[in-house]
């Protein structure tokens, strides 16, 4: 799995200058663990992490650049992400 977070984690940095290594890692755990749960809840099969990748690569290459916004607006996160 670590091979997929760190495609995950630099595809992160490049998409989003403003996060650190560090803050771009928990990005991406968070990510993942959000679809694995998400899936799990919807009563489906889990495909395995090429899928879990597939979908956290969507989302980053969607909504990466805008990441460093989401404390704002949830402070839930916001001691996961500051430092």
């Amino acid at each position: 799995m670590n091979e997929y977070h760190e495609r995950l984690i630099k595809l992160l940095m490049v998409k989003n200058g403003q996060l650190s290594y560090e803050q771009a890692r928990t990005w991406v755990e968070l990510l993942w663990d959000d679809f694995e749960t998400s899936y799990a809840r919807a009563g489906r099969e889990y495909k395995g992490s090429e899928m879990a990748e597939r979908i956290v690569t969507q989302w980053i290459e969607n909504y990466g650049n805008k990441l460093h916004e989401f404390v704002a607006t949830n402070p839930k996160y916001k001691k996961f992400l500051i430092q």
